[in-house]
């Protein structure tokens, strides 16, 4: 028997916008050669791998070349399937064990959204290593680090915008991403941002819930205020409702099915 398996549109509510992600859904346990395997057949930012668990799913994702610890647009991917699937009920909250231990997803009625409870990550300003400004060609007025990504704030949206990163260049930087961000220069969007992975097989990731893990506290203390709307300015471009709760940021978005199939190996 095959593994069912759907490609979703996230953080958008138009098919083909947004970021895309695999969602897979197991019986039984395979092994990481076979999950990277599909990973890398689907050649999408991330493949989501879900299998029953407790009073939950486990959950892993799976770039083209390696396993993440923490992903946000294949994790609201995996929520929109169990609930349009009806494989939960839209008044239950959906629980993930994962890398980043327990995370949550719950449908809001009202809206039709979905929100993902995640951990928040302080951004620490540091010294730029060798190559990542010249990489990225932009003037930063900050730069920090979490974990293991940079983020990189500069003096416009247009800027943000702009940035064409030689990725020859960037993947000889010691990290998983690196995020650029700025104020926005629209009233529909509190501030916007792009986002640079090539060392984990993804040039530019389209919409990114991990970095909005980064970017909310920032934004939180720079603008003293704890609700946001963010715009992540891919080719393909996606919105995200943010809401700086303690240690954790709550992330809401839509999500769209595109594809429905069955992986027969």
């Amino acid at each position: 028997m095959g593994v069912t398996i759907y490609q979703v549109d996230a953080f958008t509510d138009k098919p083909y916008k947004g970021n895309p992600a695999a969602v897979c859904l197991l019986e039984e346990i395979r092994d990481d050669e076979w999950l990277q395997a599909v990973a890398n057949e689907n050649n999408l930012s991330e493949t989501a791998f879900l299998i029953p668990e407790n009073d939950g799913y486990k959950l892993r994702w799976f770039t083209p070349k390696n396993e993440v610890k923490l992903c946000g647009h294949a994790t609201l991917a995996s929520a929109h399937i169990l609930y349009t699937e009806k494989l939960l009920p839209l008044n239950r909250q959906a629980r993930f064990f994962t890398l980043s231990g327990l995370l949550t997803a719950s449908y809001q009625e009202d809206t039709g959204l979905i929100e993902l409870d995640f951990p928040a990550t302080t951004v620490i300003p540091c010294e730029a290593p060798c190559g990542l400004v010249e990489s990225l060609g932009v003037k930063p007025i900050f730069i920090g680090r979490s974990d293991d990504d940079y983020l990189i704030e500069v003096s416009s949206e247009d800027e943000v915008k702009e940035a064409a990163p030689d990725f020859g260049r960037l993947i000889q930087v010691s990290c998983r991403g690196v995020i650029v961000t700025a104020l926005s220069a629209s009233k529909n969007y509190d501030f916007i941002s792009r986002f640079f992975a090539p060392a984990v097989g993804v040039n530019e990731d389209p919409v990114t819930g991990s970095a909005h893990c980064r970017l909310t506290p920032y934004w939180q203390a720079k603008l003293k205020k704890n609700e946001f709307i963010a715009y992540q300015a891919s080719k393909r471009g996606g919105f995200l409702q943010l809401l700086a709760a303690g240690d954790r940021v709550r992330i809401r978005g839509k999500a769209v099915t595109v594809l429905k199939g069955e992986l027969l190996k």
